[in-house]
């Protein structure tokens, strides 16, 4: 069964924590600098790789070359544990859940509050995908897979909706309606 409630965040006003920076570190941050080039993220570890300091250089990423501990965690909103240590990332999800503080553990979904799935972004429009922590690479082949298809220039749709849609009066069921008739067509 799949509970999982699928939300699109604004990560440039949040305080993000990755703890570790090896490859996977890595991988979180290309994944959350491509759709939110703006992000906070501040980086814990002993040693951080020269690919993710080379990847970081011109991004509001704050490093601190130190092992992990719980006060890293002050004002921080969602943390990225990404260690090869599973004791270290085991710590983390723990002083997370004391915090009521978000946290994703890589490659170990039972550790995760969220999982950070396929993004597909053209334009103005963004879809995600989750497997539900199953299949990652699914979720990227799937990804693949639309970016393929939908067009590049799916703004000018977009324009013409939202003005469209500001255009409507009266109550927010007749917009929706009214908004179902005319993109229904999109999808024969």
């Amino acid at each position: 069964m799949n509970t999982l409630y699928p939300i699109f965040i604004k990560a440039h006003q949040l305080e993000f924590l990755i703890v570790g920076g090896g490859y996977v570190a890595l991988e979180k941050l290309e994944f959350l600098y491509k759709s939110s080039p703006e992000a906070q993220v501040t980086m814990i570890a002993p040693f951080i790789r020269a690919e993710t300091l080379d990847f970081i250089q011109d991004k509001p990423v704050k490093v601190i070359q130190k092992k992990y501990r719980r006060r890293h965690l002050k004002n921080k909103n969602i943390v990225i544990a990404t260690t090869d240590n599973p004791a270290v990332n085991l710590q983390v999800n723990k002083d997370c859940k004391k915090k009521k503080i978000l946290v994703n553990v890589a490659d170990t979904p039972d550790q995760c509050d969220f999982y950070m799935g396929g993004i597909v972004t053209k334009g103005n429009l963004k879809i995600g995908i989750s497997t539900n922590g199953k299949s990652p690479t699914l979720a990227k082949r799937l990804r693949q897979w639309l970016e393929a298809i939908l067009p590049e220039e799916i703004d000018p749709l977009l324009e013409t909706l939202r003005k469209y849609r500001k255009t409507l009066k009266n109550d927010f069921e007749y917009k929706v309606k009214e908004m179902n008739n005319v993109t229904e067509s999109l999808i024969k």
